[in-house]
């Protein structure tokens, strides 16, 4: 009897020791894969929408043409600014009086000189001069103007044509062709190279995450490779409702392997302090049985 009391109290005494917290450990962490940039994609003027370049699912380069809207007046209008700044008959005819002007006003000098002409006829030579460089003045003002025409044509022009704001995939169709557009948006389209990983930290870790350190990052798909992310954000708040922070990461993607909206696990090597146990052995009765918890309370 004496030797089953005591095995009984070795038994509870070591359970006991092996139920005590061990100080903390590193484990990992639920973690989402999120699109980089996200963007609703709209028109920068109003119009009726004449193609659409690209589909659900279609990668897009920096720039490149997604979206045509219907242009048939800016072209109309672009051709004739375009006919305007290469008119430069007038710019010469300007010159040439000019020219002649000044030629007439010379002559007009050495007449003077030799008492052949009046003072009058010099004055008049030199009001010439002066309205033929007024004039030759104007035509390469006009010049410049149809110049200055010509770039706003092509501008107005360039505005029916919809450019990716970034370098990323197509996420969703928001409009067909013959649609109007104003102010509605065309296209969703999402960045995922580089990726975004957030997380939310327990609040015990805090000070521990700093800029730059790496994390194992394992996707929740069934080749399930580790990826190597790298902190870019911290949150300076802890959200008292979780207890938790949030850890924004930045993971490369440039062959776009990696889907985004994705559930994954992170290890950023943290200490964290480990959980206490659910079952947790009591003391001993009278009889060297375990009291249960539901007693205990």
């Amino acid at each position: 009897m004496y030797r089953h009391v005591v095995s009984a109290i070795s038994i509870a005494t070591g359970c006991a020791v092996s139920a005590q917290p061990a100080g903390s450990a590193r484990r990992t962490l639920d973690c989402m894969i999120q699109p980089h940039q996200v963007v609703q994609v709209g028109s920068a003027s109003p119009g009726v929408i004449d193609s659409i370049l690209v589909d659900r699912g279609d990668i897009v380069a920096l720039g490149q043409p997604i979206v045509l809207l219907t242009s048939t007046v800016e072209r109309a209008a672009l051709a004739v600014a375009r006919e305007r700044a290469t008119q430069a008959g007038g710019e010469r005819a300007a010159a040439g009086a000019q020219d002649l002007a000044q030629r007439e006003l010379k002559r007009a000098n050495e007449l003077i000189a030799q008492n052949f002409v009046s003072k009058t006829f010099l004055d008049k030579q030199r009001a010439e001069v002066q309205v033929a460089g007024g004039r030759n003045d104007e035509a390469k003002e006009r010049r410049r103007l149809a110049t200055r025409e010509y770039a706003l044509a092509v501008a107005q022009l360039e505005q029916r044509t919809i450019r990716a704001p970034l370098a990323g995939v197509v996420v969703e169709r928001l409009t067909s062709p013959g649609e109007y557009v104003d102010q509605k948006p065309v296209l969703r389209l999402a960045a995922i190279d580089p990726l975004r990983v957030d997380v939310l930290v327990p609040a015990a870790a805090f000070g521990q995450v700093e800029l730059g350190r790496q994390g194992t990052v394992v996707p929740e798909l069934f080749a399930r490779t580790p990826h190597v992310a790298t902190v870019k954000t911290v949150d300076r708040v802890i959200d008292a409702a979780s207890n938790t922070f949030r850890v924004r990461l930045e993971l490369p993607n440039p062959k776009g392997a990696l889907p985004a909206g994705l559930r994954c696990k992170i290890d950023l090597a943290l200490k964290l302090p480990e959980a206490p146990p659910k079952n947790v052995p009591g003391p001993l009765a009278a009889n060297g049985t375990l009291v249960p918890a539901v007693q205990r309370r």
